[in-house]
């Protein structure tokens, strides 16, 4: 019987899924596994079930010829924490869960865009401390969102969903950079050559990119500088997409107008310069937190899991 670990406190259903595949341990706690419980689990389980935070570097690798585990079914679609190459190179499959988390990202993302332009984290902050002396015609004047432009740094699956409610729910223009073209959409959008062009014509500027390598610090000072001051910028991607220090100067200088952050450079630490900022919206990364949506990633996690086992290419191999 396969041993399978899973490595965070996971919804009840997506335990009874993994328990009719094997043997399950359930690591019931809310914190990453450090690099040596993630070494011994190498060695132990020929299965592990791990999330965001569980990093497997290629270093760690480097310490076995082949490990036991021969799947790593991630928790989420981005999977940045985990050195895919080096696990191919040692055997090892890595899948991810794209599709169940698509609709929940694009929520929080224009939860975002309506709580930065029109400042209600802010009016809320002010409600509970007892400082609103009542409606006024010029209290806090935010920027109204329907009919504005809205420009999405990648157009995969939670981009295009993000445009969708975008265009058809507020009215908004979409245009978009990606790194390659993108001609399936079913959204009036234009795509820009430059992230700098995207970021001049839009005003609200929205990261969707996968996190790594290939996007750390895409959003930097070159990308702040080139967008309007009335604009706002949100990031539902990966927190290492966005250089974290350009960002608070862009909002401590009124280069932008606000921001609005379900993700952070070195997550869970947000630093306190950006905490004490009026013009920013901080969410603890709520993206897909969502009961359903969370069973529905276990659930494909399994599926992964259950393929593999019968000696099938996963479904969602990456």
């Amino acid at each position: 019987m396969a041993k399978i670990l899973i490595t965070r406190a996971l919804p009840e259903a997506v335990y009874d899924a993994a328990r009719a595949l094997g043997d399950v341990d359930i690591r019931d706690q809310t914190i990453p596994m450090t690099a040596g419980e993630l070494r011994g689990a190498l060695a132990i389980y020929d299965v592990i079930l791990p999330t965001l935070g569980d990093v497997i570097s290629a270093e760690m690798l480097a310490d076995f010829d082949q490990p036991r585990a021969r799947l790593l079914a991630n928790f989420g679609v981005g999977y940045n924490h985990i050195d895919v190459d080096a696990c191919r190179a040692k055997g090892v499959a890595v899948t991810n869960t794209p599709g169940a988390v698509t609709d929940a990202t694009a929520d929080i993302a224009m939860t975002l865009i309506l709580m930065s332009c029109r400042r209600a984290g802010e009016g809320e902050r002010m409600v509970r401390a007892e400082q609103w002396e009542g409606w006024a015609p010029t209290q806090m004047l935010g920027q109204h969102v329907s009919g504005k432009t809205v420009g999405l740094i990648g157009m995969g699956r939670i981009g295009k969903a993000i445009a969708r409610r975008c265009h058809f729910g507020f009215g908004m223009d979409v245009v978009f950079f990606n790194r390659s073209q993108v001609a399936d959409l079913d959204v009036p959008a234009t795509q820009v050559p430059d992230l700098e062009t995207l970021a001049s014509q839009a005003d609200i500027l929205v990261a969707a990119v996968p996190g790594g390598a290939a996007t750390r610090h895409i959003v930097n000072a070159q990308v702040f500088a080139a967008m309007k001051p009335t604009a706002h910028f949100v990031n539902i991607a990966r927190g290492d997409v966005v250089d974290e220090a350009a960002l608070i100067e862009a909002l401590q200088t009124g280069a932008i107008a606000g921001a609005g952050l379900d993700v952070y450079e070195f997550e869970p630490k947000v630093p306190a310069t950006l905490r004490a900022l009026e013009n920013v919206t901080l969410l603890p990364h709520l993206g897909t937190a969502a009961l359903e949506v969370r069973e529905a990633m276990g659930l494909m996690a399994v599926d992964n899991i259950r393929a593999h086992l019968a000696g099938k290419v996963p479904p969602n191999l990456v």
